[in-house]
């Protein structure tokens, strides 16, 4: 297993892996935006490869607004990891994980940040194990104007 930064023509394997957990976009939307992602500053993603083959990845960046529980700025971020399920309980998630908490002190943060939904009990305990602590719990509401 190898684990590096994803280039901009790589996004297509990023969206191949990434559609798998957000299933309510299409492949092409993602690829588009993984493109975008990776050419910015500000952001990374890192993939995990298996004789060459995408079989994970994680989106990592850098937060200059509030961040729950923290209190420093910039805030190194988890924006979304994955790991297809046969890959899985190898330690490729954490690995990918070191590599984005590598890369965000390497851009002066000194606190890293992720967040998951309310009812994602499994990737709530995905993050304790990975070594984050829960900061709080809200809930965020909306309204038409």
């Amino acid at each position: 297993m190898k684990i590096r930064e994803a280039v901009p023509e790589e996004a297509q394997k990023v969206a191949g892996l990434a559609i798998q957990m957000w299933r309510s976009h299409t492949i092409e939307e993602l690829e588009a935006e993984f493109s975008e992602y990776i050419r910015k500053e500000g952001g990374t993603v890192f993939l995990a490869l298996s004789d060459g083959c995408a079989v994970g990845f994680a989106q990592c960046g850098l937060r200059h607004d509030y961040v729950e529980g923290t209190a420093s700025s910039p805030v190194g971020y988890l924006e979304g990891i994955f790991v297809a399920e046969e890959y899985r309980r190898r330690g490729l998630a954490r690995e990918l994980i070191e590599a984005c908490q590598k890369w965000a002190k390497e851009q002066g943060c000194t606190e890293f940040a992720s967040d998951c939904e309310a009812d994602n009990e499994e990737s709530r305990r995905f993050h304790v194990k990975t070594g984050f602590e829960e900061a709080n719990r809200i809930i965020c509401f909306t309204k038409k104007l």
